[in-house]
């Protein structure tokens, strides 16, 4: 059994060094077996599909991580299956298909007490996109990210390739700095 996890070990650590001779042991090792579970989650074949594709790109940006001492490879491959499946879930039911900034400014991901109010729906969604995009580049990359697109703050973490406890201060710092400014302009817009 020790020897198992030495040969996973090893292969996960190619994988980590981008070997593609690695990538294609573990996906003939994996893809099927991953596909049947994603598949259980998700009812669109096309989306299962696609779906494969990004938990074998989080496998091999995570490889490096693998720890055969905590998990056989099998159980944490179908771990992050699983979480990915759930975080595609997520989205799918928290994310409306096409949320912009440009979109309605009474519709989801517009910040509450922002909508429409005598006409001036144009400005208040003028407003808060100014606003955002006077935020620093993290946070308005997070904020983006994380509200308007619907990824979880470890996805946003992922994709930027920055600490999770960046990506959640960040994101902090940046609705707290919103508000503020918001907050002021609506005082300002009142007198």
């Amino acid at each position: 059994m020790a020897a198992q996890n030495h040969e996973d070990w090893v292969l996960m650590q190619a994988v980590a060094h981008g070997d593609e001779s690695a990538i294609d042991t573990l996906y003939e090792r994996f893809g099927s077996f991953v596909y049947r579970c994603v598949r259980q989650s998700l009812s669109d074949r096309a989306e299962a599909e696609d779906a494969v594709q990004e938990i074998f790109v989080r496998l091999w940006r995570a490889a490096d991580r693998y720890d055969p001492s905590r998990a056989k490879l099998v159980t944490w491959v179908m771990l992050i299956a699983k979480r990915h499946a759930i975080d595609r879930l997520r989205r799918k039911k928290v994310r409306p298909t096409n949320i912009t900034l440009e979109g309605d400014p009474a519709g989801p991901g517009t910040p509450p007490g922002h909508g429409q109010r005598g006409g001036h729906g144009e400005e208040h969604r003028q407003l808060l996109v100014d606003r955002i995009n006077e935020l620093p580049a993290l946070q308005q990359e997070v904020l983006t990210r994380a509200y308007l697109q619907g990824f979880t703050l470890r996805e946003v973490a992922e994709q930027l390739e920055a600490p999770l406890g960046t990506i959640k201060s960040a994101l902090s710092r940046g609705l707290a700095r919103l508000r503020d400014r918001l907050a002021s302009d609506e005082r300002v817009a009142e007198w």
